[in-house]
């Protein structure tokens, strides 16, 4: 699935500009114009004075590249949370980012995790005004100053203070769970050392009180609980609880972790590409790796006989290695991991090259096919050891720097490394071992042409 996001970095003080600037326009007189006009009358009917704020559109420019780069990390971690292998996500233009999710069964869910704002504040309920007059009033629209009116999921009606006492920036953790007294669905937050201090603090000076947990969605918040603190919690565990189901909680849970999105996004295309490319492209892989290791096999069954045949086995081995410790990662097989086991292929019978070669040269220089075998595989260790090392650390490199399709590459890759050592050496040698090791006297090797040229 292919999702466009369109006007990530949509901030609020320049769109308020421009509504402004588009109502002035509306009247017929020019912007300064209308400035002057509305300051003068309201000076002679004795109002506040207007005051219009403006932004240098170098800021405005900064404020929108910052949005659009947090965007793209909040989409990052949400993804990654998800499970989805090999995302892609990357800028396109100067306010779009475009995601490609391979794998994704479940579209709808997935807009809906990478479309949500899911902003945590934690605010004081205000005790004082809650009084049925205030609170009637406040249902009209005519809310005290200083407070937000909200309803909690029971239909009780809430005044909440202004002030936010945290934000989700203090989170380090949050993972869904269920509440230890009533065993409904929650989600139990973890606090920095900042924040942890600061919601000590607050709930010492405040026992008896209500405190409300809200989350943000688009602008519009909703108070998700409001309980009454009963005595100062420290060590910086918070617990969000009621009325919310399992999947819920996982979903508010996994939002947190991941981090709030800057600036609000707007799905403005999706493009969903069949199974059947993807399937082509998978068998056009596929057969290639097929064919260049039955071509590896014919090569060293020719030129090293009856050693070719085994590495052959070992190379076997390798593979089936590789795809079993994939399956038990429960990795996701795409054409750069196809690409890698083709590639560990041509490495791994590198280093059954390196070995016969090796033999060979003991063989001409008079040992016995025994004393040949045996000093082959010792004095080619080394400089397998050593190329392996070298190519290892280009991969974890590609790993640990690297992102999509060149992660899932590395992952395939730093595996068969592995995998084509243990095989090239370890499981070649047991097989020549079995072969070879219980004659007594072998008098020839069948490890291809052994002359001086």
């Amino acid at each position: 699935m292919t999702v466009v996001a369109g006007d990530a970095p949509d901030v609020r003080p320049a769109r308020r500009l421009h509504l402004l600037q588009l109502a002035t326009q509306a009247s017929g007189l020019p912007w300064a114009e209308q400035r002057k006009a509305d300051t003068h009358a309201e000076r002679e009917e004795g109002q506040d004075f207007l005051l219009v704020a403006t932004l240098k559109p170098e800021a405005a420019k900064r404020t929108q590249e910052y949005a659009l780069k947090q965007n793209i990390t909040t989409l990052h971690n949400r993804i990654n949370e998800l499970g989805v292998a090999e995302p892609i996500i990357q800028q396109q233009g100067a306010d779009r980012i475009v995601v490609q999710l391979p794998g994704v069964q479940d579209t709808a869910k997935a807009k809906d995790i990478l479309g949500r704002t899911a902003t945590l504040e934690i605010r004081m309920v205000d005790e004082e005004k809650m009084t049925p007059e205030l609170l009637a009033a406040a249902a009209r629209g005519d809310v005290p100053f200083g407070t937000d009116y909200y309803v909690e999921r029971n239909g009780a009606p809430l005044l909440v203070k202004k002030q936010v006492v945290l934000t989700g920036d203090r989170l380090t953790d949050a993972q869904p769970g269920f509440d230890s007294q009533t065993n409904e669905p929650a989600v139990h937050l973890t606090l920095d050392g900042a924040g942890a201090r600061i919601f000590k603090e607050v709930t010492r000076e405040n026992v008896g009180k209500r405190m409300a947990i809200l989350l943000f969605e688009r602008g519009k918040g909703e108070v998700v609980t409001a309980p009454v603190i009963r005595t100062e919690i420290g060590g910086g565990r918070v617990q969000i609880s009621g009325r919310m189901s399992t999947s819920e909680a996982a979903d508010i849970a996994l939002l947190l972790r991941a981090g709030s999105l800057a600036a609000p996004m707007e799905i403005i295309e999706e493009r969903t590409v069949g199974p059947s490319l993807g399937r082509d492209n998978i068998e056009k892989g596929f057969n290639a790796t097929l064919w260049g290791f039955f071509a590896i096999i014919v090569f060293m069954s020719v030129y090293y006989a009856a050693f070719g045949v085994i590495s052959s086995v070992a190379l076997a081995v390798n593979l089936l290695f590789l795809i079993a410790l994939l399956s038990r990662m429960q990795a996701t097989l795409t054409l750069p991991g196809i690409a890698a086991i083709a590639l560990t292929l041509g490495m791994a019978i590198d280093a059954n090259v390196l070995i016969n070669e090796r033999i060979r040269e003991e063989i001409r220089g008079g040992a016995t096919p025994q004393a040949a075998i045996a000093a082959g595989y010792e004095r080619a260790w080394g400089t397998i050891l050593d190329s392996n090392i070298t190519t290892l650390i280009a991969g974890l490199s590609l790993l640990i720097f690297g992102s999509g399709p060149v992660r899932g590459f590395a992952v395939v890759h730093v595996l068969g490394i592995l995998t084509s050592v243990f095989s090239s050496v370890v499981v070649s040698r047991a097989i020549v071992n079995l072969v070879y090791g219980h004659r007594r006297k072998v008098q020839r090797l069948l490890i291809g042409d052994t002359a001086w040229k």
